[in-house]
Parts: C-alpha cells; structure tokens; sequence
C-alpha cells in the first residue's frame, strides 16, 4: 500500500471545484464586509435618543453616528428603496441584477479586470457599473420612485444619527473592534 495516507482526489470536474471555491470566497468577503453592520438593537436602544443641545452637537453626532452604523444606515436606504419598487416590478428585478453585477465585479472579484490585454482599473469598473445602473433605472420609467425613496432613506438616516446620543459608543478601533464600551462612571 504506497497511497498509506494520501487525500484522495476529488472526483468532481476542476470547473465544479472552481465555482465551489469561488462560492466559498465570496461568502467569506460578504461576511468581512457585513462584519461592520453594527448590532440593530444597540442601534435602536431608546434610552439613547435625545434633541441634540447645539448645532455644532448635532454635527459631531451625524459624524460619529454615520461612521459607527455606516452598513446599518446603507442597508436602511436600500431597503427603502426595495420597498419604494414593490410596485414596479421591472425596476425590481432591474434593482436586483444590477445589484448583482455591482456584487460580481466590483465588490467580490478577487482578480483585476482583463480586456483586450488591457487591465481595467477598480475605479473605471466603479465608473461603468454606476452609469450602467443609473441608465438601466432611468430606462425603467422608475426615475421619480427611486429618487424620492432615497431622499426619504436619506432622511431618515439624517434624522436618526442626529438624534441617537454618541457618549455609549465605542468608536475607539483599539479597543477590541467596538466590543468594548467606556465606563459610566466617567
């Protein structure tokens, strides 16, 4: 027996393999980047909502606020937006392909974009898969919906990380990724 101890191969075809660890991988970055999505009910604790005193408080919270509930406050406006197009289904689906694409080439890829022997930069991708989107959802006739709901979702996010209080976040990357939260007694 001279195979004592070997892994035997895998008898799925390489292309099978392959989609198996692309999968993998991008699961794993979708997980990294939702890793920042802070938890909804430290979001939402009631005891943490107050009128800001000043304007220049009301600004030092929409920073500090925006920053810390960055991916909440994203997934908030996309969600409103989602719910805005309910109604046009053809926009929907055009929202979910489109959704796709930015998901396939830009957020997920792990190699550089290769056309014609030339490689495409992350920014000219980022520029081509924004007039790509803003063509496709302008030719759904869905214009106006997806404005005004992202206005609201805007406004929404505004209202919320003026008002929410800042002195229970811990905004300090140092301490244990946001896991650690100061004192009250200080």
């Amino acid at each position: 027996m001279t195979n004592y101890g070997t892994i035997p191969a895998s008898s799925a075809p390489a292309t099978t393999a392959s989609r198996i660890e692309y999968l993998t991988r991008a699961k794993e970055r979708m997980k990294e980047g939702l890793g920042t999505r802070r938890s909804w009910r430290e979001m939402f604790d009631f005891h943490a909502f107050k009128l800001p005193t000043s304007t220049d408080d009301a600004v030092s919270r929409l920073k500090t606020n925006v920053a810390f509930f960055q991916m909440n406050y994203a997934i908030v406006v996309l969600l409103v937006i989602f719910l805005s197009l309910i109604s046009h289904p053809i926009s929907l689906i055009v929202l979910v392909a489109i959704t796709a694409a930015w998901l396939y080439f830009y957020f997920l890829r792990d190699e550089p974009i290769v056309i014609f022997g030339r490689m495409i930069t992350d920014q000219n991708v980022m520029i081509g898969l924004s007039v790509i989107t803003i063509g496709l959802l302008l030719l759904t006739g869905a214009t106006t919906n997806i404005l005004s709901s992202l206005l609201v979702g805007v406004v929404v996010v505004l209202i919320h990380a003026t008002v929410r209080k800042t002195d229970d976040l811990c905004t300090d990357p140092e301490a244990a990724g946001g896991l650690l939260r100061p004192s009250a007694s200080r």
